[in-house]
């Protein structure tokens, strides 16, 4: 049996489930401060994880996954990085391995939804979808433990009959899967039906990897030693928790539940300190108040538009307006960087140049582009045109471009969404490795006066940018499309 060498331990721990709009960064982190010792993000969809980018937000301290419409699905901390568990919903095991390795570094282990019944899970084969296609199971949970570094699970529910669920499960283990977590309900069973304790711990008695019970919240768990009794009654290795924990995270606390107050401004804390969206917080905290969303915080809260009345409304104004304010001096602090204080170019093991820069058309004049700059630069100083190799991911269609100038190699190690994009934002990791200008508004560049400037959008070396007297064009090899391996010309892509 094949099994991942970097396993996060299974065995023995407390557990918080997977949660729909509640598994962000502020619960997690919440979680962990009141005792659970693995966390769960909610479900996140391979198809959305593919178009998103990864930011090291500095003014947070926290790593970044942006959506193309900048909007940020996934949030996560160095707090967590050991103990966060990133779980997809996939259909497909070639999105699954791609999204595993686009997070692979920031996170402790993958885990893929099998069990969810939602429509949004199901209608795109994920979910309890999977359940009725083993096959399909068997080549995702395959692919994603040979071709990952971090521990593979999957979270399941249970068949109609005992025997077809105990073969599924044996076939999970086989994969080489660290652990297979099982809510003890059917597909169509809803949380008012009694949890099969005994499919689980029949499930436990036949497998040699640990399982994981859940679905204990209605009618086990509403203590922290109802964690232990679920747990026994199970014959499980650990426990994972999900509605008692979104009412009231300190569930794993020994000591027994804090009063509710003191843990919802704990949470409010977390969700300013890492600029959480408001309507994510407010759902959240509904979720605790629950029978008392009709007091008078309750009104205030339902009421709230933003973060700052939600932090009112708990009588932390002032630590908003604190936290808030040292947020914006350190983003303005990080943005009156130079160019070259904000990021250092770092040679890798190929010998390529890179750096995580990006071209932004608003920092430059009209008429003047890094590309154009790299050109003058290369004809003054008698070296050969820079040569721009581009290719693009086939999962999200993006481009990345490589420029050769004097034999080395340069690149920026983010991707664009388009090959013009690209190349710019190589050829600025290319000056600003030589420190040379690279044409931004207030720079001097001797070298540009005496050119004849290009159209704003026109390439340099085009056809309808060369000069008469200058002779050549800027030397491009054929782009690459990475899903085919065949050389093509963009034009008309």
């Amino acid at each position: 049996m094949i099994v991942n060498s970097l396993s996060l331990c299974y065995h023995n721990k407390l557990i918080l489930a997977p949660m729909v709009r509640v598994g962000t960064l502020p619960m997690r982190l919440l979680a962990l401060d009141y005792g659970a010792d693995i966390v769960y993000c909610e479900e996140l969809i391979d198809l959305k994880m593919l178009q998103c980018k990864r930011v090291v937000n500095e003014a947070l301290s926290t790593v970044d996954f942006v959506a193309p419409d900048d909007r940020v699905v996934f949030r996560t901390c160095e707090r967590e990085q050991n103990r966060v568990v990133f779980q997809m919903g996939t259909s497909d095991a070639e999105r699954a391995l791609a999204v595993a390795r686009l997070v692979e570094n920031d996170v402790a282990g993958i885990d893929v939804n099998m069990g969810c019944p939602k429509e949004y899970s199901t209608k795109g084969g994920m979910g309890a979808a999977l359940l009725s296609d083993p096959d399909k199971i068997e080549k995702i949970l395959s692919t994603l433990v040979k071709g990952t570094r971090r521990p593979v699970t999957c979270k399941i529910r249970i068949l109609p009959s005992l025997e077809d669920t105990l073969n599924l499960v044996k076939r999970i283990e086989r994969t080489g899967v660290a652990a297979i977590a099982v809510h003890g309900r059917k597909r169509e069973e809803r949380p008012q039906h009694p949890v099969s304790c005994d499919v689980i711990k029949a499930i436990a008695d036949a497998l040699s990897i640990p399982v994981i019970a859940n679905g204990g919240s209605h009618d086990h768990i509403q203590q922290y030693l109802d964690i232990e009794d679920f747990r026994q009654a199970t014959a499980a290795s650990s426990v994972m928790v999900a509605r008692a924990a979104m009412w009231n995270p300190s569930i794993f606390l020994k000591e027994g539940l804090r009063p509710l107050e003191e843990v919802m401004q704990k949470y409010i804390r977390y969700a300013v300190r890492y600029d959480n969206h408001y309507t994510n917080t407010k759902y959240c905290l509904c979720q605790m108040l629950r029978e008392q969303l009709e007091s008078p915080q309750g009104r205030l809260l339902h009421a709230a538009q933003s973060s700052q009345e939600i932090c009112e409304a708990f009588g932390l104004g002032t630590f908003y307006e604190e936290t808030t304010q040292q947020l914006d001096a350190q983003r303005a602090k990080l943005l009156a960087r130079t160019p070259e204080e904000a990021r250092e170019p770092a040679e890798d093991a190929s010998g390529v140049i890179k750096m995580a820069v990006r071209f932004d058309r608003r920092a430059y004049p009209p008429q003047i582009t890094p590309k154009m700059c790299l050109l003058e630069w290369c004809r003054r100083e008698k070296l050969a045109q820079p040569v721009y190799e581009t290719v693009q991911r086939p999962l999200d269609r993006l481009f990345c471009s490589v420029v050769t100038v004097a034999e080395q190699k340069y690149q920026s190690t983010l991707w664009d969404k388009s090959k013009k994009l690209a190349e710019q934002a190589a050829a600025i990791v290319c000056l600003r490795s030589q420190g040379l200008p690279e044409g931004r508004l207030g720079e001097e560049s001797p070298y540009l006066h005496k050119r004849k400037r290009e159209a704003p959008d026109q390439d340099p070396g085009s056809p309808r940018a060369r000069e008469p007297a200058l002779s050549g064009e800027l030397c491009k090899k054929p782009f690459v499309d990475l899903a085919s391996g065949e050389e093509t010309p963009l034009e008309g892509r």
